[in-house]
């Protein structure tokens, strides 16, 4: 079969898209696109501490909305090196009361940013094997502009104000505690 009995064999009678049946005032098909519409979903932002495996899927479906065309997702993982030396595993730690309240303040800051529907902010906390997930962030919303920038915001944020502390774990039976560049309390020494 040539290529353009190919092209033109995938554009016969049958492989055409049906139409959309007409609204008739009162369908099932007008009923149930009204009730999307009128879906008044309140806004939920989750947040959670665990030292538990971080699941990439648990948080996007946590954020899943019918209001909403665009989920976005930061995941961050442990890498194998820092500065030439082999790491092993991450360590977290955390005040918690105070990262918890952090975390509302980020979430409430996007929420006057950005038009979200939901936001979900995951954090591991004891040792993190190389290649999981150690944090995860996810926003859902109308359009995808807004969840992306949300999702940056919120990452960076996090990184700047919330007391959480990670340790280093090197193959060479050393480690080093760290502080994130964007922490603005490690930068006034």
């Amino acid at each position: 079969m040539s290529s353009s009995e190919i092209s033109s064999s995938c554009f016969n009678q049958e492989m055409r898209s049906p139409s959309s049946p007409p609204l008739v005032e009162g369908s099932t098909v007008e009923q149930s696109r009204k009730e999307v519409d009128e879906v008044e979903e309140k806004p939920k932002d989750i947040i959670k501490f665990t030292a538990e495996k971080l699941a990439v899927e648990e948080v996007s479906r946590l954020v899943i909305s019918p209001l909403c065309g665009a989920i976005s997702l930061f995941v961050g993982t442990t890498r194998n090196n820092f500065e030439g030396k082999k790491v092993i595993s991450l360590e977290y730690e955390a005040y918690l009361p105070m990262a918890e309240n952090e975390i509302r303040k980020i979430c409430s800051d996007i929420r006057q940013k950005w038009p979200v529907k939901h936001i979900a902010v995951f954090h591991r906390l004891g040792l993190v094997p190389v290649s999981e997930a150690s944090v995860i962030i996810a926003a859902s919303s109308a359009h995808r502009a807004a969840a992306l920038e949300a999702v940056s915001y919120a990452i960076d944020t996090l990184k700047a104000k919330v007391p959480i502390w990670k340790k280093e774990m090197y193959e060479e039976s050393s480690s080093s505690w760290k502080t994130n560049k964007e922490c603005f309390w490690a930068n006034n020494k």
